[in-house]
């Protein structure tokens, strides 16, 4: 197996390596590690008994596949530093947000092999969205191969890079939707008399049972939504208020401008 290599040792970093090793099956000996902070680099080089790379020179000279798990700011920085051990044998995995595939190759050189990744935070347990964009000397071969390396980590779909800020705006920002409405519902059930712990288990299995009624059923969730409420019952009083309130439009106003906010910071 060619070996990986992941330059950043952070929170997405360290689940994309946990992520291969434990959930994946790649053997710890196909993985170099490396990060500016030693520390952090040593630690999760310790648990998973990957490589620890001493420098950038030697990630590059061992590795075929490169992940790129820094900063948006350091990005630039970094391409010019392992530029000169890139070749067309390469493969670069950014997950730098913002930071386009013309970007990266113009830090390196035409035709450099590059492909862009938009994670999100669940993938920290292997149930994480990923939107994938290839740059166009990236074969089908290889976008199979890099498939396969994320696949423990969750769900990943292939989209046109165009569309990475619209990612953006609902995937990659779309945990912290979920949140707050979990967030909120429990301080509902609170409201009207639920102990705190108790409402915290009620709504999260209501998001986790609705979620999966969804993905195993191929129905509109409006469909999924009619079959529990019942005329003058619990449930149309509840979603009236919900539609008087705005509870759409919040959150489709919510969606756009973070995908508006998502092409500002790419446009510096």
């Amino acid at each position: 197996m060619d070996n990986i290599g992941l330059i950043g040792c952070g929170a997405m970093g360290s689940a994309l390596a946990k992520g291969m090793v434990l959930r994946g099956g790649i053997k710890p000996d196909n993985i170099y590690l490396f990060d500016l902070n030693k520390e952090r680099q040593e630690l999760l080089s310790n648990e998973l008994n990957t490589h620890s790379a001493s420098d950038y020179s030697e990630l590059v000279k061992n590795c075929k596949h490169i992940f790129i798990a820094v900063k948006p700011q350091d990005s630039e920085g970094l391409l010019y530093s392992i530029k000169p051990g890139i070749g067309n044998e390469h493969i670069l995995i950014s997950i730098a947000a913002g930071i386009t595939i013309n970007f990266i190759e113009s830090c390196l050189f035409p035709g450099a092999k590059i492909i862009r990744l938009m994670p999100n935070t669940p993938c920290l347990i292997g149930e994480g969205t990923i939107v994938i964009s290839t740059g166009d000397t990236i074969s089908d071969q290889e976008f199979k191969a890099v498939n396969k390396l994320l696949k423990p980590l969750g769900l990943a779909i292939r989209m046109p890079e165009y569309l990475m800020d619209a990612a953006t705006g609902l995937s990659g920002t779309g945990p912290a939707y979920v949140f707050l409405f979990i967030e909120t519902m429990i301080d509902a059930g609170v409201a009207v008399g639920i102990r705190r712990d108790v409402a915290s288990r009620l709504v999260i299995q209501n998001v986790i049972g609705s979620a999966r009624m969804l993905e195993e059923n191929i129905t509109h969730p409006a469909e999924l939504r009619n079959t529990v409420t019942s005329p003058a019952g619990t449930t149309s009083t509840a979603m009236q208020v919900l539609e008087e309130n705005g509870f759409r439009s919040c959150l489709l106003k919510a969606v756009i401008a973070a995908t508006k906010r998502s092409e500002e910071l790419r446009r510096g």
